[in-house]
């Protein structure tokens, strides 16, 4: 095997982890929620916990048929919604049961993976195409980003330095792309600074509150009041290019 493949094996398989380690996590959390914990709101306007915990389980969905997808190398039937309306009367054990089966049916998925079919190119419900590949990073940002999303104490904060980098690099690397009005932003805790639009203000903080913020999450950190900076626009966006991982080759 050359080193590229190795690298590139050791990039997925640590996804992989990531991905395995998130669920955990976020299914941890649902299942010491109550009935009335699942109905009531969640941090997302308009959305209760249930809403924002089936949607994770459709996204899941959603990622298994893409995964099935490139290893079949065909569309395997009908694509799943990832906007089927929950049932407003499901309880917390369905609701948990739901999201427990759907990311247990990914995980299985990503077990039947054969090497060369992580790099075949599949589409996103909105029209983007990305590797089989990517489909890890969509669903550990859809599992953290949502585990925050439920307000049950998971913050920015409890968001991995790992995903957390990532989700730096690709969100600013597509606003780059777009000439967002930022003219810099530096994650003081990764030793890490990105120049966007030069011109623009700059903002300095750690990389959980960058993200945070970019994500519609919380509020702009780490600025004085003379500073305005431009409102993020809807997260997230599709990559500026194809994404790649380093040493990719299949």
């Amino acid at each position: 095997m050359s080193t590229a493949s190795w690298s590139v094996r050791r990039s997925i398989s640590d996804l992989i982890e990531q991905v395995d380690q998130s669920a955990i996590r976020l299914v941890t959390t649902a299942a010491t929620l109550s009935d009335a914990d699942v109905r009531g709101p969640s941090m997302l306007p308009g959305w209760s916990r249930g809403q924002v915990l089936l949607h994770v389980a459709r996204s899941a969905d959603a990622y298994t048929w893409l995964l099935r997808s490139a290893r079949r190398n065909t569309q395997p039937g009908s694509r799943p919604s990832t906007t089927a309306p929950p049932d407003a009367a499901a309880t917390a054990m369905e609701v948990t049961g739901d999201l427990q089966v759907s990311l247990e049916q990914f995980a299985a998925e990503i077990g039947k993976m054969p090497a060369d079919a992580w790099g075949h190119v599949v589409t996103a419900l909105a029209g983007w195409p990305h590797p089989a590949w990517f489909t890890l990073r969509r669903c550990l940002r859809e599992l953290e980003t949502h585990h925050f999303d439920l307000g049950r104490g998971y913050g920015t904060r409890d968001w991995p330095t790992s995903y957390a980098a990532w989700a730096l690099d690709d969100t600013l690397a597509t606003m780059k792309a777009q000439r967002f009005p930022l003219g810099s932003a530096e994650a003081i805790d990764l030793g890490r600074t990105w120049t966007i639009t030069p011109g623009g203000p700059s903002i300095a903080a750690a990389g959980h509150e960058l993200l945070g913020w970019l994500a519609g999450r919380s509020e702009s950190p780490g600025t004085n009041s003379d500073t305005t900076l431009p409102i993020p626009p809807p997260w997230p966006q599709p990559p500026a290019t194809l994404p790649v991982l380093p040493g990719e080759q299949f």
